[in-house]
């Protein structure tokens, strides 16, 4: 991603947009690689764009590039926009209580290079998984939670994470977090949990969904809103289900669909694909 930016635009659907930014780019030097668009079907409508942009050639600095794209074109059109430089690589953190496999997935996508984004810190609620966490260089935190003390839990998180994270991604973080705490962080808080949600809400899930006899099981990634697990979906899978499976086997097989979707939404969040748009997201893979 090395001279490359990423462009992300939402704003009311209307006749010149895709003109009115290829042209302003070209102006500056930018080429234009790969660029993926979308409108809605209501009256008015809403678009929405994804485009890369090779930046070498460009005849001003991306900072002064960004400020002339707001005059010019994003507020007479109206958008909401960002325009991040390709090699700009995301901060993120990790809350985790005792399951590690959704953890560990986004530990070893960046170890091999395939994360763009860097995992400067993990915080646990419980200390089990602090050696595991620890081997790969990554700082671990532990932040004892419970109903009573949540408030000082979140205020000692937010001293660790505010200004210095720009995604939190919450591994199989056992513990609801407050909206003030979700108000901190908007559209930058991932959670993963099983799609069982509402049938099989509470304790042990997957015994709920076994003795349901299911015929699939799933996952679902989403952004934390105040709602709880409510909140715009960015990436979701299902396996199948035989009489032949165990509560075991459910088990087993949740957990891998929960640590690759997981793995797959904060990919996408951190290569800047995802727009969300009322409780809805738009995903440009």
């Amino acid at each position: 991603m090395k001279n490359t930016a990423i462009l992300l635009i939402k704003c009311p659907d209307r006749p010149g947009i895709v003109a009115a930014i290829s042209s302003f780019l070209y102006r500056h030097g930018a080429n234009i690689v790969d660029l993926d668009q979308h409108s809605t079907e209501d009256d008015p409508g809403v678009y929405f764009m994804r485009l890369e942009l090779q930046t070498a050639r460009l005849v001003v600095p991306l900072d002064t590039l960004r400020r002339s794209l707001g005059d010019e074109v994003a507020q007479p059109f109206g958008m909401e926009w960002s325009l991040e430089a390709g090699s700009d690589r995301k901060r993120v953190a990790v809350l985790v209580s005792r399951h590690d496999h959704a953890l560990m997935e986004l530990l070893w996508a960046g170890k091999r290079g395939e994360l763009p984004a860097h995992v400067d810190l993990v915080v646990a609620n419980h200390l089990d998984l602090r050696e595991q966490v620890e081997a790969f260089g990554v700082p671990f935190h532990h932040v004892p939670n419970s109903r009573e003390g949540r408030a000082e839990a979140e205020k000692q998180i937010l001293t660790l994470l505010d200004g210095k994270v720009d995604l939190v991604v919450l591994a199989r973080y056992m513990q609801i977090v407050s909206p003030e705490f979700v108000a901190r962080f908007p559209n930058r808080i991932i959670n993963i949990h099983h799609s069982f949600l509402p049938a099989f809400a509470g304790a042990d899930p997957y015994r709920q969904a076994w003795e349901g006899g299911v015929k699939i099981v799933g996952a679902t990634a989403h952004y934390v809103t105040a709602d709880l697990d409510a909140g715009p979906i960015i990436e979701q899978d299902v396996g199948r289900v035989s009489h032949r499976h165990s509560v075991e086997d459910l088990k087993a097989m949740g957990r891998d669909l929960e640590r690759r979707v997981l793995a797959r939404a904060v990919k996408w969040h951190c290569e800047n694909r995802v727009i969300v748009h009322e409780n809805k997201t738009v995903v440009f893979v």
